[in-house]
């Protein structure tokens, strides 16, 4: 994280004596990421955070993954997945797509999830609809529709969807996208001065985050908590709720940005995807593409020339608007396409003319660039499109 944060009541000097009202040390965690040599922050609980009373492996049941064989492009539609009622953020997942370096699932979610720790990476959480709270030991954050929340490795957290009496969609659910990184995930380091601080170039800077403002504390004894880490996932009880902490501070903490405050880099002929980038993670690119003034050189043509990405499979996901390049492919709402590696893709036939004399793009979505592989999940088989393929032949295969 980009810049320092205190919330809560800390001591004047790290690792020195900080006592309760009643006369008990606070119970110091340091929670850090690369060894002791990158970012933290020092965390002060009421109680003590390695008290465990029971741990139970607890089955890992995504499914199996397929390759993308034979290759093709693909087509998903999200909007078509089924979830039950009483589905949450967590367990409801349904992985679409995975690699070595990410998992990528999405979930519709009615209810509040277990207590829950990623021990693998980082979690990206895009909202695309309804609003919901995430509960963390750093505090609280209200997040709602185009928020990009970030949870760091190994911080307990919760997501309780928000009911329609509360402000929350009108069934009450909200619909995330989710990716589960194996390491961490920010700013690109080309955003950041060498001291961290985002440069005048960024599309986006830290008036754009948002951070816990206080503690979140909890009581109860005997608390599960569901922890994913290398060999699968790990129910632990502990002593007492891991929501006991009084305060904190430094540059590691679970933080939101909202999509509508990117800012689009524009020029006067087709930007590269690059200008679009959001985030980075460990051998994936994450970009938010959102409503834009576009090329005004007078012989542009605004939309996407057909490009192959030779290196990596490009994952897109619309969420608002209408997608240009795309239209007439069956593409929609909480449609997501995916273009692997080895194969040609661009604009929709007829959509470079039809765009030619565009001023304006009103469309959202995000994109997923990855640098292995994506193979293919179960909700990926359920949700897909078959005819997607050949959208820009017009026919089926031969």
């Amino acid at each position: 994280m980009p810049f320092y944060r205190q919330v809560g009541d800390i001591p004047a000097k790290r690792h020195t004596q900080f006592r309760s009202p009643q006369g008990s040390l606070y119970a110091e965690e340091l929670m850090g990421v690369e060894g002791f040599s990158a970012d933290s922050a020092l965390l002060y609980h009421r109680n003590l955070p390695t008290a465990i009373v029971n741990a139970v492996a607890v089955p890992d049941e995504r499914g199996p993954l397929q390759p993308n064989h034979p290759l093709k492009p693909r087509s998903y539609r999200t909007q078509d997945l089924k979830f039950t009622g009483d589905a949450d953020a967590v367990t409801g997942r349904r992985r679409m797509f995975a690699n070595s370096d990410v998992t990528i699932a999405f979930a519709v979610a009615a209810e509040p999830s277990p207590l829950y720790r990623n021990a693998m990476g980082d979690e990206l959480i895009y909202v695309q609809g309804g609003s919901a709270t995430v509960e963390t030991i750093y505090g609280a954050l209200d997040v709602g529709d185009g928020d990009y929340v970030v949870i760091p490795t190994s911080c307990t957290y919760r997501i309780a969807p928000h009911s329609a009496g509360r402000g929350g969609s009108a069934d009450g659910t909200v619909r995330l996208l989710i990716l589960e990184a194996r390491g961490h995930v920010g700013p690109p380091k080309r955003y950041l001065s060498a001291k961290g601080q985002f440069l005048e170039h960024s599309p986006y800077c830290e008036r754009d985050l948002r951070g816990p403002a206080e503690p979140m504390l909890t009581e109860g004894t005997d608390v599960d908590v569901l922890v994913r880490h290398r060999a699968g996932l790990t129910r632990y009880t502990y002593a007492n709720h891991p929501f006991d902490v009084v305060g904190w501070d430094g540059c590691l903490y679970p933080w939101v940005f909202n999509i509508d405050d990117f800012e689009p880099i524009t020029g006067r002929v087709h930007q590269p995807p690059p200008v679009h980038q959001t985030f980075e993670g460990p051998n994936f690119v994450v970009c938010s593409f959102c409503p834009r003034k576009v090329d005004y050189h007078p012989q542009s043509i605004p939309v996407p020339y057909n490009h192959a990405n030779v290196d990596s499979d490009e994952l897109m996901f619309y969420v608002r608007g209408d997608y240009e390049a795309r239209k007439g492919s069956g593409i929609g709402i909480g449609s997501m396409s995916l273009h692997p590696s080895g194969f040609t893709h661009g604009p929709q036939p007829g959509a470079a003319e039809g765009s030619i004399g565009a001023e304006f793009f009103d469309e959202t979505a995000v994109m997923v660039d990855t640098f292995a592989p994506l193979d293919l999940g179960e909700a990926a088989e359920a949700a897909e499109d078959p005819g997607y393929a050949w959208t820009w032949s017009g026919r089926g295969p031969a």
